[in-house]
């Protein structure tokens, strides 16, 4: 059996396939980045799952694509967990750019990839490895353009009286703006970034506002600006995106590039589809 994973900060998708590369079973668990979580923690949102708990004996091969899985000490840290709850299966820890590039690019041609999810990222891929050229420090110095970002713009906006009255009504009907009930979940609780995100949906929902549109547009451009256009060849090629915040904000991001003469290419919600295929013809 192979497990295929893309591990976002908030949720992870899993897939089994069988020898033939047919489906076994699809299930999901919360997100598995090693910048927010602890091995006990990592272990019990394992357990937590009947299915992957159950055939963890069974696993031979185990492809994981992980939110904060960059860096060599990330990806020894998540191998050894996975070897340790898989202790019969090959496990191969990339980032999740990776699962991006595969998904968006099946024919392997050279691309920008991006991940405007509840993190952001941003790769050149060559055709076969991954480039950066900035080296991510997490939610809160980067993520530009993200959901956890955009959470974060909006509950700024709300606190420092920016954020037209309207909204600011409608925003408070929707959440639980106590600072209070913020502060624990920022400061207190896990998974501070994927808390953040949860604002995001708000934004997608009322992205017509004239004063969403400028935190959205603005956030684009702050992206492209710092990330896509740091590569010296992004007008040549196609800049590929992943993640819930591309997806709903499609039109928003074709407009944005349009402008900055850059090529939009392939837009998923989830990469795990496209990865089945992959690992078919590889």
């Amino acid at each position: 059996m192979k497990l295929l994973v893309d591990g976002g900060a908030t949720k992870a998708d899993w897939i089994a396939l069988d020898e033939n590369g047919d489906r076994l079973f699809t299930t999901q668990t919360q997100g598995l980045s090693p910048e927010v979580i602890s091995r006990e923690e990592a272990i019990e949102r394992l357990k937590e799952r009947f299915d992957i708990y159950n055939n963890r004996n069974d696993v031979s091969d185990l492809y994981f694509y992980g939110a904060g899985c960059g860096t060599d000490r990330m990806k020894v840290f998540m191998t050894a967990i996975f070897q340790e709850f898989f202790p019969n299966a090959k496990i191969t820890v990339k980032e999740d750019t990776y699962a991006a590039a595969y998904a968006t690019n099946p024919t392997n041609e050279k691309a920008i990839i991006c991940i405007l999810g509840t993190g952001s990222n941003c790769s050149y891929f060559d055709g076969t490895i991954l480039h950066q050229k900035v080296q991510s420090l997490g939610y809160v110095a980067m993520d530009d353009c993200s959901g956890n970002r955009f959470g974060r713009d909006l509950i700024r906006a709300y606190y420092f009286n920016k954020m037209p009255k309207d909204l600011a009504a409608k925003f408070e009907k929707e959440y639980n703006i106590d600072p209070d009930v913020i502060k624990n979940n920022l400061y207190k609780e896990s998974n501070p970034n994927a808390y953040l995100a949860t604002f995001a949906k708000f934004l997608i929902q009322n992205k017509d506002d004239a004063f969403i549109k400028e935190i959205i547009s603005g956030a684009m451009e702050v992206f492209v600006d710092n990330y896509i256009t740091q590569y010296d060849n992004a007008h040549e090629v196609s800049v590929h995106f992943v993640g819930s915040i591309a997806f709903y904000l499609k039109a928003e991001l074709a407009e944005i590039l349009s402008k900055n003469n850059l090529k939009l290419g392939n837009v998923l919600r989830r990469p795990i589809d496209g990865l089945i295929e992959y690992h078919k013809l590889n």
